[in-house]
């Protein structure tokens, strides 16, 4: 759960977050924790009552019927896409600091193509090979942040220097916009969910990880951005928070290791997602939901091929169109809409007589249901950028292609 949360976020939004609210910023992260309290202990109790692979997927199928839950998937699929594309631009970002030509155009498009096109081949030829993959990055974001911390409060110790602190202040619409972002670097635990029906217990298991992975990640978060904010003065100056601080602290190669860090960490991120994401776009195409040339299965390499293709092709184009910032603002937006089904579907699946029993039962589970959707709603705001109005635009072709999925879905079923 810890690893499927923590992501690229937490290496480029402490210097987006430092500009908008300024050393209050450790606060926006504890916020931002609050709010997502309130969407995990829903997920706490709607998991608890499967143990089939799907996740959100399959919530909203129970809840609402097959409509919505392939309204819902796709909104997943957008989700992802963004949140893919956002940590291969990290990836950029990072890769400047050792080979500054990488920000250019050209050579910024080569990169991304290099980057999702090799991990695309190794996923094709099989799962062993993008699980060993995934397997030697996913201890890098975990060491890098711990190193990162340990350095940090030693170098401020050292120096005789206090952790910097400010209270809360200013207006509220900038920090609505500052939770917004901060609900990308908190989501990803709805990928952990998926995979139920591999999972030895999953009722119990899931609601526990939910709850304490968000309790380390909260600590991760908010000791990182304070560590930011108080080493460097100027956080919201650079893209590059993280090897900001550390060149501050350690020198050059303290900041090159970091930047290596990041590097494997964003690097390992996308291994995971088209290892794991496009199982979803498979599941879809098997039940009719989707073309069935999506689930077309490698003859050699027994992967599903054509779906893992559409990921990484579609994540490419997200990466190369938007910015670092762009997608994270995509991805957080549609997080909150699919996460929102799932707050939905807690009230709903209690009524159903013929829903699945929960194993954990939330107290005041329809109050805090409705004050997660009331979060989610109080973080909306007007588009007021380009790449805002093309999600809109994505959103509306989504709805469309669920209404289609479903008539063609149900047609087939008539004539079977």
């Amino acid at each position: 759960m810890v690893n499927c949360i923590i992501g690229s976020g937490i290496f480029g939004l402490p210097s987006v977050i430092s500009g908008l609210v300024g050393n209050a910023s450790p606060f926006a992260w504890m916020f931002a924790a609050g709010g997502t309290s309130l969407v995990i202990a829903c997920f706490a109790e709607v998991s608890s009552r499967f143990d089939q692979t799907g996740g959100v997927y399959l919530y909203a199928h129970a809840a609402f019927g097959r409509t919505t839950g392939i309204t819902v998937a796709w909104l997943g699929f957008i989700t992802r896409l963004a949140a893919m594309a956002a940590s291969a631009n990290l990836f950029v970002i990072y890769l400047a600091g050792f080979w500054p030509a990488a920000a250019s155009p050209i050579p910024r498009a080569i990169v991304l193509s290099v980057l999702l096109g090799f991990l695309t081949a190794v996923n094709c030829r099989g799962v062993r090979s993008g699980t060993t993959l995934n397997n030697l990055f996913t201890a890098a974001k975990l060491i890098t942040l711990g190193a990162f911390i340990a350095a940090g409060l030693v170098f401020l110790a050292l120096k005789h220097r206090p952790l910097v602190i400010a209270f809360p202040a200013g207006k509220p619409s900038t920090w609505l916009h500052a939770v917004l972002l901060l609900v990308f670097a908190y989501g990803g635990y709805e990928t952990a969910v998926m995979p139920g029906g591999e999972a030895k217990n999953p009722r119990l298991d899931f609601p526990f990880a939910l709850f304490t992975g968000l309790a380390v990640c909260t600590v991760i978060y908010t000791l990182t951005q304070w560590v930011v904010i108080s080493v460097l003065p100027q956080a919201a100056a650079t893209e590059r928070p993280m090897a900001a601080a550390a060149q501050l602290m350690l020198g050059t190669w303290g900041a090159d290791i970091v930047s290596a860090g990041v590097l494997l960490s964003c690097y390992g991120y996308l291994s995971a997602n088209i290892l794991g994401f496009p199982r979803m776009l498979f599941a879809l195409a098997e039940r009719g939901d989707l073309p069935s040339v999506i689930g077309k299965v490698h003859p050699k390499f027994r992967t599903p091929y054509v779906a893992i293709m559409i990921l990484a092709g579609c994540s490419w184009i997200f990466s190369l169109v938007g910015s670092f910032q762009w997608n994270l603002t995509i991805s957080a937006i549609t997080r909150l809409i699919y996460y929102g089904a799932v707050c939905v579907a807690l009230p709903v699946l209690r009524r159903k007589p013929n829903a699945p029993p929960a194993a954990f039962r939330l107290p005041w589970g329809n109050l805090i249901a409705v004050l997660a959707v009331g979060t989610s709603l109080l973080l909306f705001r007007k588009p007021d950028q380009p790449g805002e109005w093309v999600l809109g635009i994505l959103v509306a072709l989504v709805l469309a292609n669920s209404v289609w999925a479903a008539r063609r879905a149900r047609r087939l079923d008539a004539a079977n």
